[in-house]
């Protein structure tokens, strides 16, 4: 990707150690002091960020699936460990840990200086209602039920105040990373005891955590407004106190308006901003791009509703469209056409996909001649048995205007060859009850993680997202095999088995591997990120 379209661009290399029970605690990228003597230390920071469906009840990491949700909310919510850049473990609010030989008990060593913002202590006891709320039906959390291994989470054992035990019935590899993300972050008993229904509108006095900020004030659609914990002296690395007051968060959902107001002076950063967008802001700016990991912008085909049960169909929709033309064009070069249903700087990626299914228009024609669409109506579309070659795509709105223009491509390209698509972008309700049972031919997302195991969620038989229906022995067998082992090679085996079957099957069509692009002004310095391009404020002063 070319440097002078977006400044600096810092991949997240290939975390081969990411999956591994790595025990040991490493020097950070995102520490800080916690002296808030550099800088204003009663500064505020403008963050403009999209968040256009917080609002509709997204406020919880612990139940929403949305990147946004957790993004925000590690202001004020912690986690037991802390992954480092290399893929390794560090503590945060766990000083230490075991793991038993079998890697189906985690016993964790807790701090016992820890209070959340509301004067709680936080102790095992907190632990366990939280992780107990996370897998408890009525909860409906889906993404971090999975991520707390669902079915296999037997339990959390508190053994003494500041000692506790999570056990899983079989060996669960992937939870050390789980357990680093905000989707296992913690909130105060007292909240969950007395308001946990309020948790996915969430609100001051209801999102309460140990973070660094405590939210102070929440406008739905309009902004959060996290103040600093002068009390906090347990973050990640040695992280103390923020070094600044406010962190005050705009929710625009308009790229261009979020690029607008970083280039005014009236934000101090602003994070999604799209290539175009990118490639034009002054150089008084410091844009950063962070490819994320995990599961490609991709098209979901349901092979139970219409069509794509016939896999030669599904082949032909994948070779029809001129994937690397649409995203050059549309992304500047800066997102990397995608090959696999794993992103390139993802543990266990499969590089030896790269090329092996470029666009071919006479090879999908081939194909869909094989499924007998071989007539055509006045339109061009292909006919078979008196029925159009016919599909509807369901979106989820608000659809950006690069995703637009995206499906407008995929479109066009498979007008070409007699395959009609037809695009429904829905409101939250109306997508979720077509979602719901399925009712659709094809939907899209990207999925940000940094272990192969999001593909369960998404290809295994009872997987919550498996909108692909999938339903295949072999394939839940393997996605199975993939928590229960520790060894780092037998794991990307796995995987590497998975991203393989899936490029000859076709139920999920990668797109391109998105990047999380960060532009921010120079009244702030000391900026990180996570894993997954996320801005990190521990080590932040305001100029």
């Amino acid at each position: 990707m070319p440097t002078s379209l977006v400044r600096r661009i810092l991949p997240v290399t290939a975390l081969t150690a990411a999956s591994a029970l790595l025990l040991s605690a490493c020097a950070g990228t995102s520490g800080g002091s916690g002296d808030t003597s550099a800088g204003d230390a009663n500064g505020e920071v403008v963050w403009a960020i999209e968040g256009a469906n917080l609002a509709a009840g997204h406020m919880d990491p612990q139940t929403s699936q949305l990147d946004v949700s957790g993004m925000v909310q590690r202001a004020v919510l912690d986690s037991l460990v802390y992954q480092e850049a290399d893929g390794s473990f560090s503590p945060w609010l766990a000083e230490d840990w075991q793991v038993s030989d079998d890697s189906t008990t985690y016993t964790f060593e807790l701090r016992d200086d820890v209070t959340f913002h509301d004067g709680e202590p936080f102790d095992a006891a907190a632990v366990k209602a939280n992780f107990d709320r996370i897998v408890d039906p009525e909860t409906a959390s889906a993404q971090a039920a999975s991520m707390l291994g669902a079915d296999f989470y037997e339990g959390t054992t508190v053994k003494d105040d500041y000692t506790v035990e999570v056990k899983f019935s079989q060996p669960y590899s992937p939870f050390l990373q789980a357990a680093s993300t905000a989707l296992l972050g913690f909130y105060s008993p007292k909240v969950l005891a007395e308001s946990a229904d309020q948790l996915k509108a969430g609100g001051p006095g209801v999102t309460v955590g140990t973070g660094p900020f405590e939210l102070t004030e929440y406008t739905p659609d309009q902004e959060l407004v996290y103040t600093r914990n002068p009390d906090y002296a347990w973050g990640p690395d040695g992280a103390g106190a923020a070094k600044f007051e406010t962190l005050r968060v705009e929710i625009l959902p308009e790229a261009s308006v979020r690029a607008g107001v970083v280039e005014s002076g009236e934000a101090d950063l602003a994070s999604n901003i799209p290539p175009n967008l990118a490639v034009d802001l002054p150089d008084t700016l410091t844009v950063d791009s962070v490819e994320y990991p995990g599961l490609p912008y991709s098209l979901y085909l349901n092979e139970k509703y219409g069509v794509f049960a016939d896999e030669k169909v599904r082949q032909a929709f994948a070779r029809g469209i001129d994937i690397d033309a649409a995203v050059e064009e549309i992304y500047f070069g800066q997102f990397p056409r995608a090959w696999s249903i794993l992103g390139s700087t993802t543990p266990g990626y499969d590089a030896s996909l790269e090329g092996t299914w470029p666009f071919d228009q006479d090879a999908a024609n081939a194909l869909l001649d094989e499924a007998g669409w071989t007539d055509r109506d006045s339109d061009g579309i292909r006919m078979k048995d008196g029925k159009r070659l016919s599909v509807r795509w369901i979106a989820w709105t608000p659809v950006p205007d690069d995703k637009a223009a995206l499906g407008n491509a995929i479109q066009s390209d498979l007008a070409e060859i007699g395959f009609e698509v037809k695009r429904e972008v829905l409101e939250p309700g109306a997508y979720n009850e077509q979602y719901g049972p399925k009712t659709f031919d094809l939907t899209d997302w990207g999925f940000s993680g940094v272990d192969g195991d999001l593909l369960r969620s998404h290809l295994h038989t009872d997987g919550f997202q498996n909108a692909s229906q999938v339903s295949d022995p072999e394939i839940d067998e393997l996605l199975e095999k993939g928590i229960s082992t520790s060894d780092v090679d037998a794991r990307a085996d796995i995987y590497a088995q998975l991203q393989q079957w899936n490029a000859d099957y076709t139920a999920i069509v990668p797109l391109y591997s998105p990047s999380l692009i960060t532009a921010y002004n120079g009244t702030i310095d000391g900026l990180q990120y996570d894993l997954y391009g996320r801005p990190l404020f521990y080590g932040v002063t305001v100029g």
